[in-house]
């Protein structure tokens, strides 16, 4: 993934450029909105539903692991691990996580979902899996406006 800050030669962006990130961010923020909505009817934050599905749908370390560390969740969201500790906490408080410490290193937390949060989750999913199904041709026009990958063959 391209910085932003990183240098880069200058490029003269024609309309076309401007046109395509324009109707790209347009169907990202669709499917945001979209997002939003469907876990504000299950009364979740959408950083709520983002942490869940990073914890069901990330898998990090040891074959054993059922959920993540804190410090993995603030990666997956990417937000401070000190704003990560706080939403595990209200994420426990509503029931859809618990925390097990780390037998191996007693400093560490892991957060796993509960059968609540499971629940939930895979109804966000499925709906979710639909929503994107559904914008699939055009997410497909959009990347193919941009013509092919320079880096593959």
């Amino acid at each position: 993934m391209a910085r932003v800050n990183a240098p880069r030669t200058p490029t003269r962006l024609s309309s076309a450029d401007y046109e395509l990130l324009a109707d790209f961010r347009y169907a990202l923020r669709k499917f945001a909105a979209f997002s939003e909505s469907a876990a504000a009817e299950l009364d979740l934050m959408p950083q709520q539903h983002q942490a869940l599905l990073a914890i069901k749908g990330t898998r990090k370390g040891a074959p054993g692991r059922r959920g993540l560390y804190v410090g993995e969740i603030a990666e997956r969201l990417l937000i401070r691990p000190h704003t990560a500790a706080e939403l595990v906490g209200r994420l426990a408080r509503l029931d859809l996580v618990s925390r097990e410490g780390d037998p191996e290193d007693g400093r560490r937390v892991e957060v796993i979902l509960t059968p609540k949060a499971e629940r939930m989750l895979e109804d966000l999913s499925a709906s979710h899996l639909e929503e994107l199904h559904a914008m699939r041709p055009l997410l497909t026009r959009l990347l193919a406006r941009m013509g092919p990958d320079p880096d593959l063959p």
